[in-house]
């Protein structure tokens, strides 16, 4: 698990967060955010999209709950079945999470993917160069020579070789128009986002409603738990994962947790 109580590297002239702060987690990751900002990675409506999500997340009790731990085993599960996995990349998502998710792609053997709402070729150079930063060998994206049918606008662009050919994605903080595209194709999709009654998870075939900083290093720990584990245990795992009881139990922790 990763270190949450650390504050990245990367983050420059942040104001110091007293970590006794009851709200901690919650500020390093805003600073984050801005951090993404000012380095060109994170768009200025990601500020917003996190803002909606911090909210979620208060209602959550800032903590993974049951289903959604059981949902990130899941993902990995789905993961390391899988012939071709993809993890894409926003500019949230590196902000937040990059070592974290270059962690998680070398335990399941998934490719990385920079896939941006907000598409520039300057954003996506200064987000693969982040995720190499972080330890990254190799980012798709940049090709974009493939789009993803029955989807306009530049969020349809893919590598023909990631995201286009992939047979299980993770797309964390994704917009509900392309995880239906996506689920469209037939692809197995992860979604991490913390609004269960969203599009993105409500058409996943695993949704994870927790925090991407939680979520992301869950993944990669039931990854690495699991990564001798043989297949058939495997499948069983990914059978016996109910979508519709973890949108369920995440929806009812929203409506009458004990905040």
């Amino acid at each position: 698990m990763s270190d949450y109580d650390t504050v990245s590297a990367d983050v420059e002239h942040e104001e110091e967060i007293p970590e006794d702060h009851p709200r901690y987690q919650d500020l390093l990751t805003r600073h984050r955010i801005e951090a993404g900002v000012e380095k060109g990675i994170t768009h200025l409506q990601g500020m917003h999209a996190e803002g909606r999500g911090s909210a979620f997340d208060y209602l959550l009790g800032e903590e993974t709950i049951p289903s959604a731990d059981e949902a990130e085993r899941t993902a990995a599960a789905h993961l390391l079945l899988a012939d071709h996995p993809v993890l894409s990349i926003n500019g949230n998502v590196a902000a937040l999470v990059p070592g974290e998710m270059v962690e998680l792609a070398a335990a399941t053997g998934a490719d990385l993917e920079v896939n941006l709402f907000n598409r520039t070729p300057e954003r996506i150079e200064a987000i693969a160069d982040h995720l190499r930063e972080h330890g990254a060998d190799e980012v798709k994206g940049r090709e974009a020579d493939a789009h993803i049918p029955n989807l306009d606008h530049e969020r349809s662009k893919v590598d023909a070789d990631g995201i286009y050919e992939a047979d299980v994605v993770l797309v964390p903080l994704e917009d509900g128009d392309r995880a239906e595209a996506l689920d469209e194709m037939g692809k197995t999709e992860i979604v991490i986002d913390l609004n269960p009654l969203s599009r993105s998870p409500r058409v996943a075939d695993v949704p994870i409603v927790d925090n991407i900083i939680r979520a992301v290093p869950n993944m990669t720990e039931h990854a690495r738990e699991l990564v001798d584990t043989n297949e058939a245990e495997l499948e069983a795992i990914v059978a016996n994962f109910d979508r519709d009881r973890a949108l369920e139990d995440a929806e009812d922790r929203i409506r009458s947790g004990d905040l």
